[in-house]
């Protein structure tokens, strides 16, 4: 069967590439480095799933493990009311659930459990059941940095969520890097760039890449383009040095969106080829 030859032999080339590589990791950085092609998606995912669980180490934070998610599952996003919400996009709809699933009945009840809906919020009070869930994929992730309060007469009273998702993000972006690069970094989320001297950016999926470069280019945005940037962070090195020698010590801002479909593909290759790093890792 001619179709069933031509699935050996890409299995067998993608397993002949892992064997010559020695290991995932060094498999991976050849891959995204090179631009190889032809490399069917989901085996590229199960590699990348393969070394993000190793990050996670023996004392795995739940929230970590369910946003090391992102670097390897398509997310739907949902928004309402300052937050911002994925739910894994196959198993929403597995689950039949509408696309871009209902989240005023997931945020119904105030302990993070989903009424009437498969899909819990992931939180302080759930975090044993996902630890120990059939479906790591079922929890809905909150990417919610900040969340405002109106106080009246024009005040505004603004909190870090003492469970971050961009947080959780943050960290594991930071052990990607220094597991690949050998580079430490620290990452933070941000409300805002407001920095004059803005050096460098990377878009950590296609629709920020471009919204961040519009925005360094000095374009304005439609507001609806702009309400899709669910996400800004910012990274800078522990040492200068291991920069590029006209970016050293400068931040770098990362950026996520989500698509006008409100899906979020995150592409953690960008991580490691768009970094301005003095010399090759």
């Amino acid at each position: 069967d001619p179709e069933t030859r031509a699935n050996y032999a890409m299995y067998l080339a993608f397993r002949d590439a892992l064997l010559s590589a020695g290991t995932l990791e060094a498999y991976y950085l050849a891959f995204v480095q090179e631009g190889r092609m032809g490399v069917p998606p989901v085996f590229i995912e199960k590699v990348v799933t393969a070394i993000v669980v190793h990050l996670w180490g023996r004392d795995a934070d739940p929230f970590e493990q369910r946003a090391s998610q992102l670097f390897y599952r398509r997310q739907r996003v949902a928004l309402s009311q300052g937050r911002v919400l994925c739910a894994d996009a196959a198993t929403v709809e597995r689950l039949g659930e509408t696309p871009g699933f209902d989240l005023m009945r997931i945020l119904a009840n105030g302990d993070g459990h989903a009424i009437g809906s498969h899909l819990p919020v992931l939180c302080a009070s759930n975090v044993g059941e996902f630890s120990s869930a059939a479906d790591p994929h079922s929890f809905v992730f909150d990417l919610t940095h900040e969340i405002a309060n109106d106080l009246g007469h024009g005040l505004t009273f603004t909190m870090t969520r003492a469970h971050s998702g961009q947080a959780a993000l943050a960290r594991i972006i930071e052990k990607w890097i220094a597991h690949f690069l050998g580079v430490s970094t620290t990452v933070h989320p941000l409300q805002r760039i407001d920095d004059p001297a803005w050096a460098w950016h990377i878009g950590l999926d296609v629709e920020s890449t471009a919204l961040l470069n519009d925005l360094w280019h000095g374009e304005t945005l439609e507001p609806e383009r702009l309400k899709r940037l669910i996400g800004l962070f910012r990274l800078e090195f522990a040492n200068p040095d291991e920069m590029r020698a006209e970016v050293a010590g400068k931040p770098v801002y990362l950026g996520l969106a989500m698509s006008e479909e409100q899906t979020l593909q995150l592409k953690p290759q960008n991580l490691l080829v768009n970094l301005p790093l003095a010399a090759l890792m």
